[in-house]
Order: structure tokens, then sequence, then C-alpha cells
């Protein structure tokens, strides 16, 4: 049963030596080739890496040798972030196959901590989307309900967690993509402050967005997590040069007596279903109860959040995917009917081939949006609202210590339920995508089923930039207060 245990249960029990992490690792890899074939939460499976890495670390153990808290915990990566030995695709056609020639700064300090990798997880193409239906392999589904997304684009890390797969898992967070599917698959998610976490060696989408975190089934677990991938990288231009907040701490504290308690009007009524706005107005009640002091603020750029970030957004795309070319790595497709083709009619083809429609569908809006005569109509005047929306931030924090609000207005939809319909799949954002826009941090913490479906409901805290340690201690106290469910169904 150690799959059941938490990252920081399971660290005690390897410390005591109750369990090696080669029992543990193998425990894992078990429950993969058991459940796997019904979630499609990997898309890549490295037993024979894990179990090395697991090996050495009982060795070490075993030698007296002092070692990191997580050392010997077993951990699943976001299929975006580049692994030696293991292949990366970004969950498209165009890199099927392709092994990257160096570690992302986050997983050598996975390696360095003595975190077994277990594999690669599976995500919407290059993250792109809200529910991993467009992942080229095939999407993940909810292990709640496996008739259900489990969110986007970090699905398959969501679903591996929740499923007891992996205690822990690395995602990524552009407009919410680890927070969301965390909230529908009733786990931990955290998207730290941008800058916090080095993107060095991540396959980008929108490099001013995007940013690598912990998923996780309790605070504390996504708290040490977050204590080992963080920090400083010279590699990365936009890493912050300070030290990491004291984020475990905050989660062993979890203590919300007089913390001033933001709660947003603009995420709440129309929109929002009945059952998700049920439980979160409980939960804004029971941190009252429990000594929290809440206050109503309005921030009213926020609902200009999704416009913003959908130019914003497809125009990096636009900008990040001109890579992918054909000639220096991928996949390479020749014209039909064409001998001599042209690097331009390959470019072509492979990219036609390789690529989904909604990347295609995002390269070509942001083209638009770049191109000449529309660059300060769409571009200049998104960059403008995403001022305002930080503006917000700022009056918003200087009235309370953290925000809260649902983490998605809508639990869990059916897999093809909104494929036809792009701009309501956006809308799941509406509640995330701010704190993107602003690189603020925020966490989303499991908060009940919703009655009305029966389905995981989160709730988000946001915090100001590098007050990452108040998400933790406001997720911890939440957690206390409202147990998150268990998933009995997945673990029969």
């Amino acid at each position: 049963m150690t799959t059941r245990l938490h990252a920081a249960d399971l660290a005690a029990q390897l410390a005591d030596g109750s369990v090696t992490s080669v029992e543990a690792t193998q425990a894992q890899l078990d429950r993969i080739a058991a459940v796997d074939g019904d979630l499609n939460a990997f898309l890549h499976v490295d037993a024979e890496g894990a179990l090395a890495t697991a090996a050495d670390v009982d060795a070490r153990r075993a030698a007296g040798e002092t070692l990191p808290t997580l050392a010997g915990v077993p951990i699943a990566v976001k299929d975006l972030i580049n692994t030696t030995g293991q292949p990366t695709t970004a969950g498209s056609k165009i890199l099927e196959g392709w092994v990257p020639p160096y570690d992302a700064t986050v997983v050598g300090r996975l390696r360095a901590a003595g975190l077994p990798i277990l594999g690669k997880t599976n995500l919407d193409e290059f993250a792109m989307g809200s529910s991993n239906e467009h992942s080229a392999y095939g999407p993940a589904r909810n292990p709640w309900d496996t008739s259900r997304i489990p969110g986007g684009s970090s699905g398959g890390s969501a679903a591996a967690v929740a499923a007891f797969e992996a205690p822990l898992a690395l995602g990524t967070d552009t407009g919410g993509s680890i927070r969301q599917p965390g909230a529908m698959t009733g786990i931990v998610g955290v998207k730290p402050t941008y800058g916090g976490v080095s993107r060095y060696g991540v396959i980008a989408m929108a490099s001013s967005l995007d940013q690598v975190g912990p998923m996780a089934r309790s605070v504390l677990d996504a708290a040490l997590l977050h204590e080992v991938v963080a920090g400083h990288d010279p590699r990365d231009s936009t890493s912050i040069d300070a030290p990491v907040p004291s984020v475990v701490e905050a989660a062993r504290r979890g203590d919300v007596a007089g913390l001033r308690i933001g709660v947003v009007r603009e995420f709440a009524g129309e929109g929002f279903q009945p059952g998700v706005q049920r439980r979160f107005d409980e939960a804004v009640a029971k941190l009252a109860d429990a000594g929290a002091e809440i206050v109503e603020v309005s921030c009213p750029s926020f609902t200009h959040g999704i416009a913003a970030y959908y130019l914003v957004m497809p125009s990096e795309v636009s900008s990040n995917l001109a890579r992918f070319d054909a000639m220096r790595y991928g996949l390479r497709v020749s014209p039909e009917g064409n001998p001599s083709p042209s690097a331009e009619q390959v470019m072509a083809a492979t990219r036609d081939a390789g690529l989904g429609d909604e990347v295609k569908r995002r390269i070509i809006l942001g083209t638009y949006a770049l191109s000449s005569g529309y660059y300060d109509a769409y571009y200049g005047s998104a960059q403008k609202v995403r001022t305002l929306i930080a503006q917000d931030f700022n009056a918003a924090f200087d009235q309370v210590d953290v925000l809260f609000s649902p983490t998605a207005p809508t639990t869990a939809w059916r897999l093809g339920e909104k494929s036809d319909d792009p701009l309501a799949m956006y809308l799941e954002d509406v509640c995330t995508i701010p704190a993107n826009l602003a690189g603020v941090p925020g966490i989303s913490v499991p908060i009940g089923l919703a009655d009305d479906s029966g389905l995981p409901v989160g709730g988000q805290f946001l915090a100001p930039a590098q007050a990452d340690d108040r998400l933790y201690n406001a997720g911890a106290a939440l957690e206390r207060l409202v147990p998150a469910p268990v998933l009995e169904e997945v673990v029969r």
C-alpha cells in the first residue's frame, strides 16, 4: 500500500528503513501497469532508469549517507520537460521519439535530490489546451470518471497523482495548466511565482507566461517538491536571484487566524456551476470560522484576462514554434509528388503532418496579431490590459494577504463535449489566467465534491509575487478544514 502514501509519509518510511526505494518504486511501476491502460496518463515509462536511481538511493542510505528529504520518492514528469535517456515529445507528432541531449534544470535537481523518475506524462500538444484532448497520443482520462477529461494541459500528471500512479509530479502552468487539472482530479497543484522555478530545458509555449510547478496529494508534499526544484538558475534569464520562500515551514504551519483573505467579486455568479459555487461558499465560511478575515475585493480588469491572454499567448506561440522547421531536429516530411522540394515546401509539409489543429489555430492567431498593421491594435492592447491586471493585483494585495476563488468555473466535462467549441474551453481558465499575466503565484486545493456532478472542486489562493509561502500556509489550513476527497474506486 505504499502507493497510497503521501510523499512526506513515504519519505519518513524510507528514512527509517520501513521500506526501500526499490520496493516503493516497483510498487508504483506495478500500479502504472495495472491502471494506465485505462487512463493514458503516461506517454513513456522508464522502469529501468527509475529502479536504478532507487537502488542507488538505497545503497547510499545503507552506507550511512545523509540524503535529501525526498530521496527515493518516485515522481512523474510532464512530457514538456527535457530528460536525457527518455523521449520528450511535448505531446506532438513533430517530436515523436526525440530524446533530448540534456536535462532541464528542474530534472537535474530531481536527480540530485535522488527522486526516481517513473516516466513522462501526457499533455495537450505543446501544452495548448484545457482538457488534454489535444494530445497527439490520445487523451489522458480522469480517474474519477474515465469518460471525462482530467483537465489540461498537465492532465497526465494530474491523473497519475490522483490515481496513485505517482505520489508527486511536475507540470507546467501557462494559463492554469497545473491548477485547473489539479482541481478537476482532486489534488493539489501549484503555480510558483514567475521566475521562481527555472524554465531552462522546458519546451517553450509562451515564454512570459510558462512556469513549472509541483502536483501532489497534499499541500506539504507540494511544498517539499517546490523546495527541491525552485531557486535561481543562471541559465534562465528570467530566473529570480533571490532566496526561495520558506514554503515547507508555511505548509507545516497552516494557520489562517488573523489572515486577511480577499474574495474576488468577479469570480462568481453567471457561468459558475452551482455545485462549484456551493463548495466554494462553504470553504469561505470555514475559513472565516477558523479566524480569517474575509474581505470582498473587486478586480475589474480580471474580466478582460481571457481576451488579453489569447492574444499574448498565441503571439509568443507563433514565435516559439518557428524553431520546428524540419531542418534541425524532429519530424521531417517531404511533399508527395515532388522529388526536389524546397526548404519551404518541406517545412510546410512537416508542419501540416506534425502539428495538430489547436496548435495550428494558435500559431495562425498569433501570427495575425503580430502582423504589420495589427500589432498595436491587438498585441499592444493586450499588453496594456496585462498591466491593468497587475495593477488590480497590487491594489487588492494592499487590502488583503491572499485572494481566494474557485479554481475553475465547472467540474470535469465529458470527453468531446467542448471539442467543437474552442471558446467554451478557453473560458474554463477564467479564474487562473490573471495570475499568469501578472506573474503571481497560485495554488489549487481540493474543497470537496460538487453535489450536482459528484466530481472534485478546487479552491484557488493567489498571493503577491515571491510570497509563495502565503499560499502554502493558507492552503494547508484549508486542507485541514476541508479534507480532500479520497478516490476509493480507483484504489480498488
